[in-house]
């Protein structure tokens, strides 16, 4: 068993069980958490702040959530994704950084880019990168559960 814990905002929660993830429909290569993955290479999806914390909490239900960054303003957040992800990330509103070759690395000590912090530390995930299409599927939720809520107001 694996014991997460991600901290965000003030409230903690754990997970006592092994993360689930269909990857079958994924033609990216599957990631694992407590693998030894730290100081692997990877891509990585940048969002605005707002769509990326309610995908964060998505992938945090669903036990799908990889390390993820913050910048210094909190504007945006950046989701770590296997590397290679950038040759086929197309969702509008984000961006993939293909990062592999130039030493993006993680590690819970020291977040990869300068000027970010850790949202979900690397020891704190689920996985050692969030799978892209799930990712895909959090970010269209978050996406339409904000526009819902902004059009209640």
């Amino acid at each position: 068993m694996v014991e997460a814990g991600v901290d965000i905002g003030g409230s903690r929660t754990t997970a006592l069980r092994q993360p689930f993830q269909d990857h079958s429909a994924s033609p990216y290569p599957p990631q694992h958490g407590g693998d030894g993955a730290e100081g692997r290479p990877c891509d990585l999806v940048t969002v605005p702040a707002r769509q990326g914390l309610e995908a964060v909490d998505i992938l945090r239900l669903r036990d799908g959530v990889g390390p993820v960054l913050h910048d210094g303003d909190c504007d945006t957040l950046g989701f770590l994704v296997p590397p290679g992800t950038a040759d086929g990330w197309d969702l509008p509103g984000s961006a993939c950084t293909q990062t592999y070759g130039r030493g993006l690395r993680t590690s819970a000590a020291e977040p990869p880019v300068s000027g970010t912090g850790w949202l979900v530390a690397p020891d704190a995930a689920y996985a050692s990168a969030t799978d892209p299409a799930v990712l895909r599927a959090a970010l269209g939720e978050a996406a339409r559960t904000i526009e819902a809520v902004d059009r209640c107001r």
